[in-house]
C-alpha cells in the first residue's frame, strides 16, 4: 500500500519531445512512379497494337508542363491512366472481337456464297489498312438471281487516283 502513496507524492516524470520528423516520401512516390511507368509502357503497347486502325484515343492529360508532382497529383496521374488502360484493352477487344466475325463471314461467303447475298465486306471492317472488298453478287446479273448463281467478288483495291 506504500507504493501507490509513494507514486502520488512523487512529480511526474516528463519526457523530452522528440523532434518532429516528417516523414520519408521517397519510398512511396517512387512505387507511384514506378506504377505510372508500367501503365504508360502498357498503354504504348496498346497503341502499337492498334496501329492500322482509327477511333482509339490514347491521349492523358497535361499536368502543366514539367514539374516536380505532388503525391496527390502523382496519384491522380496513375488513376487516370489505369482508367485510360482499360478503356482501351475493352475497346480493343471489341474491335477484335467484332474483326474476327467479319474474317468468319469472309470464309462462309466463299464456301457458300447463296446463303450471303449482296453481302459486302471491306478491309476497314476486318481490321485492314486499303480499298479492298469481298461482295456477293449474282453470276450473270438478273439470270443468275433467278437460277441462284451467286459468286465472292473480290475488288482489286484503291482506284487510281486522278
Amino acid at each position: 500500500m506504500a507504493e501507490p502513496f509513494a507514486a502520488a507524492l512523487l512529480p511526474p516524470v516528463r519526457l523530452p519531445l522528440a523532434p518532429r520528423a516528417t516523414p520519408d516520401e521517397r519510398p512511396a512516390r517512387q512505387t507511384l512512379l514506378d506504377q505510372i511507368a508500367r501503365l504508360e509502357s502498357e498503354l504504348a503497347s496498346l497503341f502499337c497494337s492498334t496501329w492500322p486502325r482509327k477511333g482509339f484515343e490514347f491521349g492523358v492529360t497535361s499536368r502543366g508542363g514539367p514539374r516536380l508532382l505532388a503525391m496527390g497529383e502523382l496519384e491522380e496521374l496513375r488513376d487516370e491512366l489505369d482508367g485510360r488502360v482499360r478503356e482501351s484493352r475493352r475497346a480493343l477487344s471489341d474491335r477484335t472481337y467484332v474483326e474476327e466475325a467479319n474474317r468468319r463471314r469472309i470464309e462462309e461467303m466463299l464456301l457458300e456464297p447463296g446463303n450471303h447475298k449482296f453481302v459486302r465486306v471491306s478491309n476497314e471492317d476486318i481490321g485492314e489498312a486499303g480499298c479492298k472488298h469481298w461482295h456477293v453478287t449474282p453470276r450473270w446479273g438478273l439470270l443468275g438471281m433467278l437460277m441462284n448463281w451467286w459468286r465472292v467478288r473480290i475488288s482489286s483495291g484503291c482506284p487510281l487516283a486522278a
